[in-house]
């Protein structure tokens, strides 16, 4: 049959009883509120997963029938009430408001950059980990009832669906949205006219439309260039996320960065703190000083203002993360916005200088130089973040300079399981939910029965499994597999015994996940997941960037060890990797698999939304589990020395991996008691549970910004606002005399510096500066007393002041202290000088120091 085939959806009319749930489709909090999901998913069941659950399209979609019914449904209003009660209450409350300390509500806003926001698979404007992040940190900041907003981009298109065909090569296909289908509603002015910004490029102008999508009690903004007074290139510079090349780059970021700001001055809001997450927004800075330079102030001042009102975040230490672009691209689109700020070319790209390459703009660079709260997001990210970018600080100790750390969380609501919630309702109360971040309150965790404990985690596998299933099923048709073959690689899913043991491996297929690692000895690996009577299922998602052909390698080779004798049953590679498919996987696997190539893996929030769940981590010692692993919650791959060649780091650290598999893993899990489970497991698996939910929360992250970031950033926002800017105007000429004259300052000991002395005696300190244009006030003589560890690294135990007292006929400076020793034994010091004015966000941000 031929012929034209015409669409047509018949939209319902949703009765006026059940109006609510036009409000519920349009506010993104159902991405982390389960019962709100429910609500539709109870209504048709098949839809809503056919709309890959959307609750928009689904109101579209739904049968009138099915509405109508729902009205007269007894148990289904008094659901409809309690969700809709639910909803409204928390809309009217701050229901965690603890930052007081730190913010004012009445005063401060927090305006929050990212490149992507991934809230929910329905609304796909995400790739991966950053997105996820960026949606978690929303999502608590709603939760805290956090005087917060967001900006981003709104692709057309966001990241790709994946398939994978019957030879394991990844297809990508690439969907535009339909603005229809989401969340979202322009942006209008008091007048109720559309708000648009415009951004000069070259030879012409783009205009910018803005999006509003609400999540819970905050605003999220996105900018959208898909308008018909926009050349067709420039309207498509916001099509995909991340597509495009090199030029596209550079112009997404722009209207993120410059036209983010502009949307948000259109928009009315007044931010006190200024978060830039990763390096993609970084030119909102150039932007804030733009205006300031137009309004009549010095580029040096209208820098130190924005400077101490911006937090940055980076994110990965791999390369290719950071954005760098040529100062030939740079050109067409700064030189006249330099120009208008007064400032000459090579100053306006020094800001952006990195010294590895030469006639490169660094948006990381640009980032770090113009904020002064930077953090990394895990301790050991911090550490080696704090290296890379040293040279910002370049007489700075990486650990003292000042690139911090805020060790990533996720949203409880989001990820733990709505089977765990409801546990913790019937046994601890709602307020639980007040005990997010109480470590002594989730010992509580012991006092579940084991049994009840193994057997719910038993159900959500069995869901899971179920899922898989489907998933696996559907993938292997497509691809042609005989029923002979399906049959045998789905079996342990087709089983009503789920007590077998599910090792999951989901996230990017980047090259230095390493995800497979376990197979650097396949006939081993063969013997250990074939053990008679202690079954082993591998189950691996995730996807690689379209352009990424070692990813997609990785992919292909799962692919075919899945496909072969011995492994056929035993590995599953799902294709599709997205929100819903991991929100099964990390809570219904046994255990969580990380093999990251140390010390590369930032992160890694994967483990921490299984951890929550109660599935038992086995991770390298990187990212995160850094400072999760406490020796009794998971099992620990401690890194190699990197000093080795990499294939040798990759066979040992494989053969630890496995090692751990054959003789901890699998053993702990088929040992099992009278009662038909592992008791030990079960132990392992609530200590992972207790230890990680209080401590790797977005609520405990976010409450971390705001103490050590949000709150400093607002109050230095406050200081150098007043009086017309006067205090980045101080402290802009001080830093220029610095800079100035810091190469004169030269620092000498006149006393003797005696080996010993007797326990309870001073030791006489006097040092002699010489401060050329510089004078006392401007700089810090420090001591720092402390031990030598065996590798001879100097760890500080205190610090003491000297004091200036006079000046010798040279002019030079005399600075002392009676240094009295509160170490024993052999100890050690040193001493050093630094600039130091007390409108410094950081002691050591000018990056100089001299040591004796």
């Amino acid at each position: 049959m031929t012929g034209t085939r015409y669409t047509l959806e018949v939209r319902p009319q949703i009765p006026e009883r059940l109006a609510g749930l036009h409000e519920l489709a349009n506010n993104l909090i159902y991405s982390w509120d389960r019962r709100l999901r429910s609500l539709f998913a109870r209504l048709d069941f098949e839809l809503w997963n056919t709309c890959g659950h959307n609750p928009k399209i689904f109101l579209r979609r739904v049968s009138q029938e099915i509405l109508d019914k729902a009205v007269e449904d007894r148990l289904f209003i008094e659901d409809y009430n309690r969700v809709m009660s639910a909803y409204a209450s928390y809309q009217t409350e701050s229901h965690l408001q603890t930052f007081e300390a730190h913010l004012n509500p009445e005063q401060d806003l927090v305006a929050y950059f990212c490149a992507e926001f991934g809230f929910h698979e329905s609304f796909p404007i995400y790739s991966g980990g950053l997105g996820i992040l960026a949606g978690d940190h929303c999502k608590a900041a709603s939760d805290l009832g956090l005087p917060f907003v967001a900006f981003g981009l709104l692709y057309r298109q966001g990241y790709f669906t994946q398939t994978i065909d019957g030879h394991g090569n990844q297809v990508a296909h690439f969907t535009p949205a339909n603005f229809a289908d989401l969340p979202v509603e322009l942006a209008k002015d008091q007048n109720g006219k559309e708000i648009q910004v415009s951004i000069d490029f070259p030879q012409r102008k783009i205009l910018l439309r803005v999006w509003k999508a609400k999540a819970g009690h905050i605003q999220l903004y996105l900018l959208d260039s898909d308008i018909g007074f926009n050349t067709e290139n420039d309207r498509r510079i916001t099509y995909q996320l991340y597509g495009g090349d090199i030029h596209t780059r550079i112009q997404q970021e722009i209207v993120l960065g410059i036209g983010g700001v502009r949307a948000l001055r259109a928009l009315g809001l007044k931010p006190t703190a200024w978060h830039i997450n990763e390096g993609h927004s970084a030119f909102q800075l150039l932007e804030r000083c733009h205006e300031l330079c137009l309004q009549g102030l010095d580029f040096n001042t209208a820098w130190e203002y924005v400077a101490a009102s911006t937090v940055f975040t980076t994110h990965t230490p791999v390369a290719a993360g950071h954005d760098m672009f040529e100062h030939a691209l740079m050109e067409p689109y700064f030189r006249t916005y330099g120009m208008e700020m007064r400032l000459p070319w090579d100053q306006f790209l020094s800001l952006g200088a990195y010294p590895a390459r030469d006639n490169i703009f660094n948006m990381t660079a640009l980032a770090l130089r113009g904020s002064r709260f930077h953090n990394g997001v895990s301790r050991i990210h911090g550490q080696v973040a704090s290296k890379m970018e040293s040279y910002i600080w370049p007489q700075i100790p990486p650990n003292e300079n000042p690139l911090g750390y805020v060790t990533n969380g996720v949203h409880l609501p989001t990820f733990l399981a709505w089977e765990w919630a409801n546990l913790f309702y019937r046994r601890f109360g709602a307020g639980w939910r007040n005990e997010l971040c109480n470590n002594r309150f989730w010992e509580c965790i012991d006092d579940i029965p084991d049994h009840s404990y193994w057997s719910l985690h038993q159900s959500l596998k069995s869901l899971m499994l179920e899922d898989v299933n489907r998933r696996a099923t559907k993938q292997l048709i497509r691809n042609g597999c005989s029923q002979a073959q399906m049959e045998r690689i789905t079996l342990p899913l087709r089983s009503h015994d789920v007590d077998f043991l599910v090792i999951g491996f989901a996230r990017r297929f980047a090259t230095y996940k390493r995800a497979t690692l376990l197979f650097s000895d396949p006939e081993r690996l063969k013997r250990i997941l074939n053990i008679p009577g202690k079954p082993v299922l591998l189950i691996f998602a995730g996807k690689a960037h379209p352009n990424d052909r070692p990813g997609q390698q990785l992919i292909k080779t799962i692919h075919d060890f899945a496909h072969q004798p011995g492994f056929a049953g035993k590995i599953l590679l799902l294709e599709g990797y997205d929100l819903a498919l991991a929100r099964k996987l990390v809570t219904g696997v046994d255990v969580w698999l990380n093999t990251p190539e140390y010390p590369l893996e930032a992160s890694g929030t994967s483990g921490q939304k299984a951890g929550i769940n109660g599935v038992i981590n086995l991770s390298v010692l990187d990212g995160w589990w850094g400072e999760g692993y406490t020796n009794d919650n998971g099992w620990a791959i401690t890194p190699h020395d990197t000093h080795f060649d990499a294939t040798y780091r990759d066979k040992e650290e494989a053969n630890d991996l496995l090692n751990i598999l054959e003789h901890q893993v699998i053993p702990l899990y088929y040992s099992r008691n009278g009662y038909g489970y592992s008791e030990q497991w079960v132990k392992k698996s609530k200590t992972s549970m207790k230890s990680i939910l209080p401590s790797f929360n977005a609520q405990r992250m976010v409450s971390d910004y705001i103490k050590h970031y949000y709150g400093p950033a607002a109050k230095q926002h406050l200081r150098f606002v007043k009086n017309d800017y006067a205090a980045a105007e101080e402290l802009a000429l001080w830093k220029k005399k610095i800079n100035e004259q810091w190469h004169q300052v030269k620092i000498r000991r006149i006393d003797d510096a005696p080996l010993d002395i007797p326990a309870g005696t001073a030791l006489p300190i006097l040092v002699v500066v010489h401060l050329g244009g510089l004078n006392e006030q401007d700089v810090v003589v420090e001591c720092l007393v402390g031990t030598e560890s065996n590798t001879e690294d100097f760890s500080m135990h205190s610090s003491h002041r000297l004091k200036a007292y006079s000046t010798n006929d040279l002019g030079e400076t005399l600075f002392s202290v009676d240094l009295e020793p509160s170490l024993s034994g052999l100890q050690f010091y040193k001493i050093r000088v630094f600039p130091h004015h007390h409108l410094l966000s950081h002691r050591f941000e000018t990056g100089k120091m001299i040591w004796l």
